[in-house]
């Protein structure tokens, strides 16, 4: 179900034997991402239960359940960034109902985050995939 954007991550990270230099990607991944001009750094975009501050501002095209997903992020830290890009990977360019059937934990796991994270980013990463769930599920309701 994973995109390819994501699988290309997968694979790196496999290439990649050496958790600092899977951090190192990581981080790369979100300098690679253009930041959210300050007039998106509100309080409706910002997202609760991250030791980081943390915004996921979302871009969906058309309506219900076929409208494709996408979103931008941002964070004040860079491994948070990193992770934004790897989510944005896994669900950028899905529609909502297929946003809502991926096992994002499953399939971070397959990075093997679960195992490297702090308990911290492990429940920020959480907040932020439950964010993603709620936008996606509240298109699919409308």
């Amino acid at each position: 179900m994973a995109q390819e954007a994501f699988e290309e991550i997968v694979e790196t990270f496999e290439f990649l034997d050496d958790w600092e230099d899977r951090y190192r990607h990581v981080i790369d991944l979100g300098k690679a991402m253009e930041p959210l001009g300050e007039p998106l750094r509100v309080p409706a975009t910002r997202v609760e239960g991250c030791a980081s501050q943390v915004w996921l501002v979302p871009e969906i095209e058309g309506q219900g359940a076929q409208a494709v997903f996408a979103f931008r992020g941002d964070s004040d830290a860079m491994i948070v960034r990193g992770l934004i890009a790897i989510l944005r990977a896994l669900y950028s360019g899905l529609n909502m109902r297929d946003v809502l059937a991926v096992d994002a934990m499953a399939e971070l796991a397959r990075l093997g985050l679960d195992e490297h994270l702090s308990s911290q980013r492990s429940n920020g990463l959480r907040a932020m995939v439950e964010r993603i769930r709620l936008l996606a599920g509240k298109s699919v309701a409308a």
